[in-house]
């Protein structure tokens, strides 16, 4: 059966050409270690945050619903501070400068302020007065 035209019954990819040599990926030669009891006596112990209880849930649900009051621009500006995203990789995935993502991080805070403390939300206002007389 042949494989090629000129006869050869060894397939194309195995034509008597070694694969090139190349680095096989990262590892590691350490062994993995192990703390025993001894190891750490003495130690800092590490300090777990408790599970959070029903309560703690249902208000933790209950404060993403004041994200509605917000645009989806600010929506997202506000939850990536909220997950503790630098400015800099924020800047870049908005196309924003530094000081614009401040003052729409300011506003969007300010806004659910004004809406916690039972207030409209003036649309004839400047941002700055919204930021201002909410804080």
């Amino acid at each position: 059966m042949p494989w090629s035209r000129t006869g050869s019954s060894v397939p194309p990819t195995c034509s008597g050409r070694s694969p090139e040599v190349k680095p096989q990926g990262y590892f590691n030669a350490w062994p993995e270690y192990f703390h025993t009891f001894a190891d750490q006596v003495g130690q800092e112990p590490r300090m777990r945050r408790p599970k959070p209880g029903p309560r703690d849930i249902t208000q933790a649900e209950d404060t993403l619903l004041w994200l509605r009051w917000l645009d989806p621009a600010d929506v997202r500006l506000l939850w990536l501070r909220a997950n503790r995203k630098p400015w800099k990789p924020i800047c870049w995935e908005l196309g924003i400068s530094r000081a614009t993502a401040n003052r729409r991080w300011q506003y969007g805070i300010a806004v659910i302020v004004w809406r916690l403390n039972g207030k409209r939300v003036p649309s004839r206002r400047s941002i700055d007065y919204i930021v201002r007389v909410a804080g």
